[in-house]
């Protein structure tokens, strides 16, 4: 059961008077500090093999090898520093106390804040580990942002989340989502962020590190979260790392003809911005926290949200989870993980709500605070016409605003930010998801039509966002044809 109140010694402690658990531990770039938490819980000796840190990169390439990106704060470090010390515990240890001992390797590669406070302060966190003698081992890996100001409070973060990793695979596994929870105990969002969390091995078959990465989100552990269109859990400043971002945020419940068309032209206009390398573009769905419990009464539906999942990846899109509500900062969000220029694809409504000058009220700054940041020198939108209940197409020539915002939005259209998505199919102007979803729900024909050839076939053979059939109810990501030129990470 879990008990909140458990603090970090009491933790370590525990795990140090359990016969069953030993193992070793190698912390790399910010000092042994999880080690040093079972140390002094006392008791160490029954819980630790042994413990090392390799600060020097010729001694740490001697004992795990060379990175190719030249990079230490990497997953691809952490992999092999858990391959290689969880298999000398198995070589040293299995014939003399491997029938009675469920053996474990911890590991962290990190960068803490410099003397002079100018880097991002980072690392990767993992776990190996048994549950039973002799068993097979499981992997539960994470990654974190410390964001307290002084580095002795970042490495004691440090070794409070190791703890709490610890003790939690070993006393929270059967609940995959109050082991997450249990990270932060002793801890807060305001002195360490988990952006990205994976679950895998024989002991978690039925985890979906979707779900997980929605829980980090929904929880404040972390504002965005990202898997790929294999389904796998990205951690967003690598997989955006030096890429050009094109987004197209929604409900996208369903996707339709409508968001197919979007995607497409806009990233065909984004790609002809000068300056523009192809080969580093990635283009991303987002769904927002506000968008995934619009239409539930009861907070988030877990199975519609990976309905939706499901069919986006079986597009090709990589998938953003965030909880941005505001345009602005979705983009102070997407700066921080890259460089290059980003591209906003929405459509008019979207476009009317960004300048309702009312959702920046709690700026010092209003309208224009907001603005220095969405309107960034690499940001641009591209915006795609609305059709007006007479058959009028509605572009961004046509747009009306206040006197007031007027002169704004006029000196944003003469320096580029803002441009019409020009090659569209006007018959798709006609498409309204709502009504798309109302015709699913009801059983009706035609809607097939409106949505990307496939699309149509997930949704019926899986009773999708309430078609009418029965089936049983299991996420299936089934794969069809591309529908639009999708870079990936």
């Amino acid at each position: 059961m879990y008990d909140k109140t458990i603090g970090t010694k009491q933790k370590g402690l525990r795990i140090n008077l359990d016969r069953r658990i030993y193992g070793s531990f190698a912390e790399i770039g910010a000092g042994q500090e999880t080690a040093a938490m079972f140390f002094k819980a006392g008791g160490a000796s029954g819980t630790i093999a042994k413990t090392m840190s390799a600060y020097d990169m010729t001694f740490s390439d001697a004992i795990y090898g060379h990175e190719e990106s030249g990079r230490y704060v990497v997953e691809s470090r952490l992999i092999k520093m858990l391959s290689k010390e969880y298999s000398l515990m198995e070589k040293r240890l299995a014939e003399q106390r491997g029938e009675t001992t469920t053996f474990f390797a911890f590991a962290n590669t990190v960068v803490a804040l410099n003397y002079q406070k100018t880097n991002e302060s980072h690392g990767w966190i993992g776990l190996r580990f048994q549950l039973e003698p002799q068993a097979p081992y499981n992997d539960v890996i994470i990654h974190v942002r410390m964001l307290d100001n002084e580095n002795v409070l970042q490495q004691q973060a440090l070794g409070i989340i190791g703890v709490n990793l610890i003790y939690g695979c070993y006393y929270y596994y059967k609940s995959p989502e109050t082991l997450l929870l249990s990270l932060m105990d002793d801890l807060s969002p305001e002195r360490i962020e988990i952006d990205m969390i994976r679950f895998d091995g024989p002991d978690f078959p039925n985890v979906d590190n979707r779900l997980m990465s929605l829980y980090l989100v929904r929880n404040g552990f972390t504002n965005a979260a990202l898997f790929g269109p294999d389904g796998k859990v990205l951690q967003p400043s690598e997989a955006l790392y030096k890429r050009h971002i094109v987004l197209l945020r929604g409900r996208l419940r369903p996707v339709t003809n409508v968001h197919i068309d979007m995607l497409s032209n806009g990233l065909k206009q984004f790609l002809e911005e000068p300056e523009i390398d192809p080969g580093r573009v990635v283009t991303v769905a987002e769904l927002t926290l506000h968008n995934l419990a619009a239409n539930v009464d009861h907070g988030i539906d877990e199975k519609d949200f990976l309905d939706r999942v499901d069919i986006l990846c079986s597009l090709g899109q990589t998938v953003m989870i965030s909880s941005f509500l505001e345009y602005y900062r979705l983009v102070a969000y997407l700066s921080r993980l890259t460089r290059l220029k980003i591209g906003l694809i929405l459509g008019i409504p979207n476009l009317e709500y960004i300048f309702e000058e009312q959702h920046y009220k709690n700026l010092p700054g209003g309208i224009l605070e907001s603005f220095a940041t969405l309107f960034s020198r690499k940001v641009k939108l591209f915006v795609y016409p609305t059709l007006l209940p007479d058959d009028v197409i509605y572009k961004c020539q046509d747009f009306q605003l206040a006197p007031n915002l007027q002169p704004l939005y006029q000196y944003l259209i003469a320096n580029d930010k803002i441009e019409d998505i020009t090659d569209y199919n006007e018959e798709n102007l006609h498409i309204s998801t709502d009504r798309v979803l109302q015709m699913v729900k009801a059983g009706e024909e035609g809607w097939e039509a409106m949505v990307p050839e496939g699309v149509a076939k997930i949704i019926k053979d899986n009773c999708l966002f309430g078609y009418p059939c029965e089936v049983d109810f299991q996420p299936v990501v089934q794969q069809i044809q591309t529908v639009t030129p999708t870079p990936t990470p």
